[in-house]
């Protein structure tokens, strides 16, 4: 490649499995799928071995047991994996600081500037890749064009440990025949919409005429008509020059369906101090308290959110506005999960507050930061958060997409 920038994207390859397989060898070659520890989970992750049976992320156990009655089910270890891909982000970063993490398993490198140090974009690949295999024992595959959509597609089209190149020149070419479904950012709710004009193709979404796209979605009709043609300007952010974030939240997914006012009052009290704690860490505060709810037919949603004459960051606070909020509302059905959001925020100094009364909850909350820092989540919390000598289970048994290596949207994961 030459001229212009030069972009790769690195994905890694059934990333959960890869890393399990390699941590016990007796799961080498094997087909296996990485399930959550809650009672009713689903795939989050299935070797390419299991793949081949059909076995996909998202299905459930018995979906899978369906297509490959051999799998062998493996409990996600969620530290494991985040301290693998912290990992694996230090060695990108020693071939260009542009990294950004786009997930737990992807990210984008602008090498742009490295070049003069490294004969290729493909040689710098190419020890990137050696070297996760070396140090990990884990392949990636790596897609490398002049930006970011073009780069993530490119990731796409050899796998498992591939290698792909999109020059400029052969940009009109590759998209041509090219299913719209196949670029970042067209869901399916876009591509039908999409089917209906006609357009099928990125060369007929290239062609299709901007205005029209205009009308039907607005501002994202230019951004269409750009991908179709595959540009895209946007910019590799590494974290440090990351927009603040705007909210700081966890949900959960319940191990049973709960009606009663009380359990989910202390599910609520547990979600609020997890997103307390974390708000605490990187000195944020927040106006607006946001609950979420989903039934147990996992398809209908419910969410309100109040925002405060206060800026709060204490658990306690974000608790009673949550529970505020569920007062408000009638339960159609047992809810499967719930979530708690604080947004609306503020970046503050450590500054003690003039009142004795706020210094004494400031004070204690650090302290049980502290505690629970170094001894684990929960090791002090609340009484009504213990059910006899059983805890509840902590937090989300899946990573979230915003997960970062570093950050406020590095959120402690069990």
């Amino acid at each position: 490649m030459s001229g212009g920038r030069v972009i790769m994207h690195v994905d890694m390859n059934a990333f959960f499995a890869s890393v399990e397989q390699q941590a016990n060898p007796e799961l080498r070659g094997k087909p296996i799928a990485v399930i959550g520890s809650a009672a009713r989970t689903v795939i989050t992750t299935a070797s390419y071995e299991a793949r081949a049976f059909g076995v996909r992320t998202g299905m459930t156990v018995w979906q899978a047991r369906q297509k490959c009655p051999g799998i062998i089910l493996v409990t996600g270890d969620n530290r494991k994996y985040t301290y693998t891909s912290a990992r694996i982000v230090e060695m990108m970063r020693q071939f260009t600081p542009l990294v950004e993490v786009f997930s737990i398993d992807e990210a984008f490198l602008d090498v742009t500037g490295s070049l003069s140090l490294y004969s290729s974009a493909e040689r710098i690949a190419s020890l990137l890749k050696a070297g996760i295999r070396h140090h990990f024992g884990l392949t990636c595959s790596i897609g490398i064009a002049p930006n970011k959509l073009l780069a993530k597609l490119a990731s796409e089209m050899q796998k498992p440990d591939g290698l792909t190149v999109i020059g400029p020149e052969e940009v009109e070419r590759v998209l041509e025949p090219l299913p719209i479904s196949a670029l970042c950012g067209i869901g399916a709710k876009v591509e039908r919409q999409l089917n209906l004009l006609g357009i099928r193709t990125c060369g007929e979404l290239g062609r299709y005429p901007m205005e029209r796209l205009r009308r039907k979605f607005g501002v994202v009709g230019e951004k269409l008509h750009l991908m179709g043609r595959g540009i895209d300007d946007s910019p590799v952010v590494p974290q440090e020059e990351a927009e603040e974030v705007k909210s700081v939240g966890h949900s959960t997914t319940l191990e049973h369906d709960i009606e009663d006012r009380q359990e989910i009052l202390r599910w609520l009290l547990q979600l609020s101090e997890m997103v307390g704690r974390r708000a605490r860490r990187y000195n944020v505060w927040g106006r607006t308290v946001t609950l979420s709810i989903r039934y147990a037919d996992f398809d209908t949603w419910v969410g309100r959110q109040e925002t405060l004459s206060s800026y709060i960051n204490q658990g306690a606070d974000i608790y009673r506005a949550a529970a505020a909020i569920l007062d408000t509302l009638v339960l159609e059905q047992p809810v499967r999960l719930l979530g708690v959001r604080l947004s609306n925020l503020r970046y503050e100094s450590n500054q003690l507050p003039l009142f004795e009364e706020e210094r004494k909850k400031l004070l204690l909350a650090g302290a049980m930061d502290r505690v629970n820092d170094r001894f684990g989540d929960f090791t002090v919390t609340y009484g009504s958060l213990m059910e006899g000598e059983r805890r509840r289970e902590k937090g989300s048994h899946v990573i979230s997409p915003a997960w970062r290596p570093e950050g406020i949207r590095n959120v402690d994961v069990k």
